[in-house]
């Protein structure tokens, strides 16, 4: 079969082309055969071994996995003998968070994954794509901001595949949405369900007078100093970068009642029932993909480049 290996770590050319061996599912797993896949900013970074917690914990000299990706939609072609809940001919979603190997034409899946079985009405791209942003704003606004009706929330990096999705769920929640992003991507994050926009290239919202019960930096530019001061009495700070600093301002803010900064690790957080409350909203047009550009499997690197020029609107999807 196909698979897009990584050689080393480095720049997008150390992704490369190769035939490798079919994998067999094991007695408890399924066999998916891949029809889309996607690349974010997370995938550029385990590509470059950077931030160096990466190598830390996936290979110093080289990955440990040469095969990346790990959101990934397609057909179960095998299921092994254990196997209860999926058969042949399934269309499914999964998440590979442990050993990744998305980028190739087959992956085997334990039953227990992050898996559920796709919705007629919607694609494997859709669903890839729901999955990639949707599954990270869900535990950042609902499991950790505990997001409720009528709260005031601001969505820094609201036109890209995390921030997006999550100005749909904060509106699902009920929320007044603040969407911050170019004024190109205006019209997007107004459809996308926001109250408000501001174009980050005219204004600073950290200047402004208004106050947000939760600020979400779905980019990781804006530090939770820089926001404090703009966060209700009780206000929560979340971003999807966890710098050291904020660490250490996560641990020195749970301490009190006041404003607090939280971090996760949404991706090892996933779980069956996670996908399966995005892929209802989905099915029901309560939660909607937003694909930028689509690139063929052979073109992975292509992909990283345009991820890496921190303008794609969405999800960029890998086809098969």
């Amino acid at each position: 079969m196909r698979a897009m290996v990584q050689i080393s770590y480095g720049s997008p050319e150390v992704i490369v082309m190769q035939e490798v061996a079919k994998p067999s599912p094991e007695s408890d797993e399924i066999l998916i055969r891949v029809q889309a896949a996607k690349v974010g900013p997370s995938d550029c970074a385990f590509r470059k071994g950077n931030p160096f917690m990466i190598k830390l914990l996936y290979g110093l000299s080289k990955p440990k996995y040469a095969v990346g990706g790990t959101e990934l939609a397609g057909v179960v072609e095998e299921v092994g003998k254990d196997v209860q809940h999926f058969k042949p001919g399934d269309r499914v979603l999964g998440m590979s968070v442990k050993n990744f190997g998305a980028f190739a034409d087959y992956k085997c899946l334990p039953e227990k994954s992050p898996l559920v079985v796709i919705p007629d009405n919607l694609t494997y791209e859709e669903a890839v794509g729901v999955c990639d942003g949707g599954a990270t704003a869900l535990t950042f606004l609902r499991d950790k901001a505990k997001l409720r009706k009528g709260q005031k929330v601001l969505i820094y990096g609201a036109s890209g595949a995390v921030g997006i999705y999550a100005v749909q769920l904060a509106k699902h929640y009920g929320a007044e949405v603040t969407g911050v992003c170019s004024g190109a991507n205006e019209s997007m994050v107004r459809n996308a369900g926001a109250d408000f926009v501001i174009d980050y290239t005219h204004e600073d919202f950290t200047k402004a007078d208004k106050a947000y019960d939760v600020i979400f930096d779905a980019v990781g530019k804006r530090s939770f100093p820089a926001c404090k001061h703009v966060l209700t009495a009780r206000g929560i700070y979340l971003t999807t970068e966890p710098q050291l600093s904020t660490l250490l301002q996560m641990m020195r803010t749970s301490l009190f009642k006041g404003k607090r900064a939280v971090v996760a690790t949404a991706g090892l957080m996933q779980n069956k029932a996670n996908l399966s409350f995005l892929m209802e909203l989905a099915s029901k047009g309560s939660l909607n993909a937003v694909i930028d550009r689509r690139y063929p499997l052979e073109s992975l690197p292509d992909a990283h480049k345009y991820v890496e020029t921190e303008r794609k609107k969405g999800n960029v999807i890998i086809q098969f």
